[in-house]
């Protein structure tokens, strides 16, 4: 199958849609009232969730484009990518906002007390980190350093299921198998031995 220009204009439309139409539904639930006993807590749960399913998603499209000779899809990485930060970003400010109510010195305390919060801080710099380099002006100019930066996104892969294991007190059925998608999907993009050359895991 021959992926054309046009093609990639259509499936990145799709994934436009595929991105936003969680959050336009997480929206009509809140304003209906209808985001559970806990709105906060569903909403931070939620928005956490979107994170973990477009990184999945991203992490996912160089192995379908090599198995299935779909090269030109690469194409639409950064866009995925992009949403990971964005749902991350939703996640954390859903916390400040509606958890901590803005309290900063707060923030700090929960970060040092409590070590998935301190996970998930560290992975959202990560996640930070490779959407402010995504930008082509700075990948071209960070030369080889790029790729040895967004290698990162196999840590944060890592991390972040962890982070949400650690976050919950007792249904760990949901976060087991966020951490054995991460698993098989660390051993198809990014071997051990190929992590620890890099010096990624160090």
């Amino acid at each position: 199958m021959k992926i054309t220009r046009r093609n990639i204009f259509w499936l990145k439309v799709a994934m436009h849609l595929v991105a936003l139409t969680p959050i336009i539904y997480l929206v009509l639930l809140v304003l209906s009232e209808s985001a559970g006993g806990d709105p906060v807590q569903y909403i931070i749960h939620y928005t956490g969730i979107g994170a973990l399913n477009t990184l999945v998603m991203m992490l996912l499209i160089s192995p379908i484009a090599r198995r299935f000779k779909l090269g030109p899809i690469v194409q639409t990485r950064r866009l995925v990518g992009l949403y990971v930060f964005a749902y991350a970003s939703l996640h954390l400010m859903a916390f400040i906002s509606l958890d901590l109510l803005f309290e900063w010195s707060l923030l700090w305390q929960e970060t040092i007390k409590r070590p998935y919060i301190l996970i998930g801080m560290f992975s959202y710099i990560i996640l930070f980190a490779l959407a402010i380099t995504s930008i082509p002006a700075l990948r071209h100019k960070m030369g080889r350093q790029w790729q040895t930066l967004h290698r990162l996104v196999y840590l944060a892969t890592a991390l972040i299921p962890i982070h949400f294991y650690w976050s919950v007190k007792s249904e760990i059925i949901e976060p087991s198998i966020y951490i054995a998608i991460a698993v098989i999907l660390l051993l198809i993009r990014a071997p051990l031995k190929r992590l620890l050359s890099k010096n990624i895991l160090m």
